[in-house]
């Protein structure tokens, strides 16, 4: 199976045209948060990908709440948020969000890192984990050193192991590519980012 999976588009109509044309090619789009910015324009990034016909499947960042992505999203798209769907055999779990808090203010959709934990206890097993934060330590890093991400995501994905975990949130880790046990974990970023997975 093809996938094609990014993260944070922030409205970028550049970055959607690219998006949009590759996916021609994938049999499967994963959309990791962040589709809009500060909660303004979702309609508008959602119309950006409304060409996409692979099958879509999405979490919220913390640009966007789930209930706001769920209204913005064509029926079609399927969105997560500590929920699970499976596409042509394959596993997938999501989690969208901020985690933990973030310090940008009542725009931000964010969770705690308990809330984190609660909602991550859902998924016993799964092929993709779909998460908008990443995991401590791994592909978290901002401009200035600092590991920024959550101890509730790297803990689910020690115990979960899933084969691939995507994320995005922390823009200055873009592209990079870690690993937690056999977990291949990427920090995606709004580029056309493809991926192979057996089914």
């Amino acid at each position: 199976m093809k996938i094609l999976a990014f993260s944070d588009l922030h409205g970028s109509a550049k970055h959607a045209a690219a998006l949009v044309s590759a996916s021609a090619g994938a049999d499967l789009v994963i959309g990791a948060g962040d589709f809009c910015k500060m909660r303004q324009g979702l309609e508008e990034a959602m119309a950006l990908l409304s060409e996409i016909s692979a099958p879509f499947v999405i979490v919220p960042g913390n640009a966007e709440s789930y209930d706001e992505l769920r209204a913005a999203a064509p029926a079609r798209v399927k969105v997560l948020h500590g929920t699970a769907a499976t596409i042509d055999g394959l596993r997938l779990f999501g989690l969208g969000y901020g985690v933990p808090l973030t310090p940008f203010g009542a725009w931000s959709c964010d969770l705690t890192e308990d809330q984190a934990a609660a909602m991550l206890k859902a998924c016993d097993k799964t092929d993709i984990l779909i998460l908008h934060s990443p995991p401590k330590g791994v592909v978290d890093s901002t401009s200035a050193g600092q590991s920024v991400g959550s101890n509730a995501i790297h803990a689910a994905i020690k115990r979960i192991q899933p084969g691939l975990a995507f994320c995005g949130h922390i823009h200055d880790s873009w592209g990079e590519a870690g690993k937690i046990g056999d977990t291949n974990v990427h920090n995606l970023g709004p580029f056309v980012n493809w991926f192979e997975v057996a089914k």
